[in-house]
């Protein structure tokens, strides 16, 4: 649909995690109209607070596993538990989230014919027998296992997408989403570069998992925004999936000793038994939201860890302030 007056009346469910509060923020900086859908399972209203007085802002407490009745023109799908601690603390609901939650904004999407972006995640291929992934790669993803609710799920969700568009001509987006870190991060998800930060400023052993050998590619939350919005103004024949992420390889060792440096922490690395089905490499091929998008990251890890850090110190400080 065309935009009115110029901007579009948008939905981001999961508007208030750490994605959804960072796309919120650009599409009213873009002009946009933008009603923010959240459970606050692992949402925050602290993410959204300085946008609550904006008149085109609008924050719906809503779970999108039941249905959704209003008027819009686009839609992100981003609502999802996104780190193994809180996918794993109700994996049924995980479940649910995703395949319940997609069809219920692809059903509302087929109704007021929106265009519909889903945030799909390199979860999707598993522990890739394939280095690094293209989106050709269908993945080694064991389906009973503990991270199987958020993997399977995001596979079923991408499914039901893609047979939306074969069998309704629903306008899709889907993005595989890599690792991505920044402000606005949950202190406690048990991500990788959170947990490094929080310790290290505490300074307490930063734990790692395994050798420290395993690898991932770390986004920033700007660039990959950035990427979301491009693909969803790509033309209506291009659907994805996409890879998003940042193709730099770093080891988890290294991500740590970059936390240490940063903060200047006196942290000792501990190391601790690898989890089950975690992967050992984690590394984008972009080459295709390149070509279509014209899309690469630029924020280099340093910089963006050094942001990061910033706003997890505030956060720290403000927390050992109050009662």
């Amino acid at each position: 649909m065309a935009p009115r007056l110029g901007r579009y009346r948008v939905l981001v469910t999961g508007g208030a995690g750490f994605l959804g509060s960072h796309l919120c923020e650009r599409l009213l900086d873009q002009g946009h109209d933008v009603l923010c859908l959240d459970n606050f399972f692992t949402g925050s209203k602290d993410n959204i607070s300085h946008l609550l007085d904006n008149p085109r802002f609008e924050l719906m407490r809503h779970d999108v596993t039941f249905p959704l009745y209003v008027e819009v023109d686009r839609i992100f799908n981003m609502a999802c538990p996104a780190s193994p601690v809180h996918y794993q603390y109700d994996p049924v609901q995980t479940t649910k989230t995703s395949v319940h939650g997609a069809i219920n904004m692809l059903g509302l999407a087929k109704r007021v014919r929106a265009r519909i972006f889903q945030a799909s995640t390199s979860e999707v291929y598993g522990d890739p027998a394939v280095h690094p992934q293209t989106e050709d790669y269908w993945g080694h993803v064991n389906p009973i296992g503990f991270r199987s609710c958020y993997d399977e799920g995001k596979r079923c969700a991408e499914t039901l997408f893609f047979d939306y568009r074969r069998q309704h001509e629903l306008s899709i987006k889907v993005g595989r989403i890599f690792n991505t870190y920044g402000p606005r991060m949950h202190p406690n998800d048990g991500r990788v570069v959170s947990n490094f930060v929080v310790q290290a400023l505490k300074g307490e052993d930063i734990t790692i998992y395994g050798d420290g050998q395993q690898t991932r590619s770390f986004c920033y939350v700007d660039d990959l925004v950035e990427a979301i919005l491009r693909l969803m103004d790509t033309p209506d024949d291009v659907t994805g999936p996409v890879n998003i992420g940042n193709p730099v390889e770093f080891t988890i060792r290294e991500l740590a000793e970059a936390v240490i440096e940063l903060t200047g922490s006196g942290s000792r690395l501990v190391k601790k038994p690898m989890p089950p089905d975690d992967p050992k490499q984690r590394q984008p091929d972009i080459s295709l939201a390149k070509d279509l998008l014209g899309w690469q990251p630029e924020v280099q890890l340093k910089d963006g860890l050094a942001k990061t850090i910033g706003y997890f110190d505030e956060l720290l400080k403000s927390a050992g302030a109050s009662p």
